[in-house]
């Protein structure tokens, strides 16, 4: 069971760095094309693709994939727990709706703290495939000392960016939506748990991208009726790469959630995020102390739950 569990810590660690290298490369294809939603549409599309091609020459991939359509059929696994990917797309919508008005600072805090009050309680309903894990003081505890590491990490940053608006209370009322998507993260990883302990974490995996991208789609309509194609596509091939790292860390985090639950995965995630970050400042010269400092904090967070966690079993 030990052992289990540091796999998890483990994957999660992988999970948060993941998203860290992805976001930096979704960042500036979307920065490259002037519109950030097309660039996670491009990115949902090359995993997606990935995975239809794994899944076209791999029976043991289909068979899972069959598993969850019987299961459903049967509803044993409800649909419901097929749709974790519709919160991706709103995750990357919001970025593209608040980021401007509210600040990458604002956006990061508001994320962080509607996941990880939202996995408290996905662990307390039990939707994760490891069950129910109730809410007690030292979990609470360990939730907060992970987002004042973010906070403090989000500090060292540059300063937010603002639009005038000519309401002052618009921004405020932004908040809400990244905190939405923060919860909406943490019920994505428990439903995806669900499906890849039916199917496998691939088909997880595959179901989750193509929710997402028919969601992003639908959204591109809209917004390529106002705005049009992008010009032109750049030719750097990494610039193309952050589906692949999705794929690979939305699987890992199918297998994760059910061996340490949906906060512990929450905490180990970010701290995966802050670390790559330094590391990739650091890389180019733009090492913040204070950025390390919270870096630690969030990894004390991780040992609080993980105790807390070890202690319940």
């Amino acid at each position: 069971m030990v052992g289990r569990h540091g796999v998890g810590l483990g994957f999660g660690l992988c999970i948060g760095a993941g998203v860290a290298v992805q976001g930096r490369i979704n960042g500036a294809l979307g920065a490259r094309l002037s519109d950030g939603i097309a660039a996670a549409t491009i990115s949902f599309g090359t995993g997606l693709v990935a995975l239809l091609v794994a899944f076209a020459f791999s029976p043991a991939l289909r068979a899972g994939a069959a598993k969850v359509r019987v299961a459903v059929a049967r509803r044993e696994l409800p649909a419901w727990q097929l749709l974790g990917g519709l919160c991706g797309a709103f995750f990357v919508a919001t970025q593209g709706l608040t980021i401007a008005a509210i600040g990458v600072t604002a956006f990061t805090v508001a994320v962080v703290a509607g996941q990880l009050l939202s996995s408290l309680m996905v662990d307390r309903l039990g939707i994760a495939p490891n069950g129910r894990t109730p809410i007690t003081p030292w979990r609470v505890f360990a939730a907060a000392l992970g987002l004042s590491g973010v906070v403090l990490s989000a500090g060292a940053g540059s300063a937010p960016t603002t639009v005038a608006t000519g309401v002052p209370d618009i921004p405020a009322l932004l908040i809400v939506l990244p905190a939405l998507a923060g919860i909406g993260l943490a019920w994505q990883q428990a439903v995806n748990g669900r499906v890849g302990a039916t199917g496998g974490p691939f088909t997880a995996t595959l179901i989750n991208f193509g929710i997402g991208l028919t969601a992003l789609l639908l959204l591109d309509l809209y917004t390529l009726s106002t705005t049009g194609l992008p010009t032109e596509f750049p030719t750097e091939p990494w610039l193309y790469t952050g589906g692949l790292i999705g794929v690979a860390f939305i699987a890992l985090a199918a297998v994760a959630v059910g061996l340490i639950g949906v906060l512990l995965l929450g905490l180990t995630s970010v701290a995966g995020q802050l670390v790559a970050a330094v590391l990739l400042d650091a890389a180019a010269g733009k090492l913040s102390l204070t950025a390390a400092f919270s870096c630690v904090i969030v990894l004390c967070a991780v040992l609080v739950a993980s105790k807390v966690s070890g202690a319940a079993r």
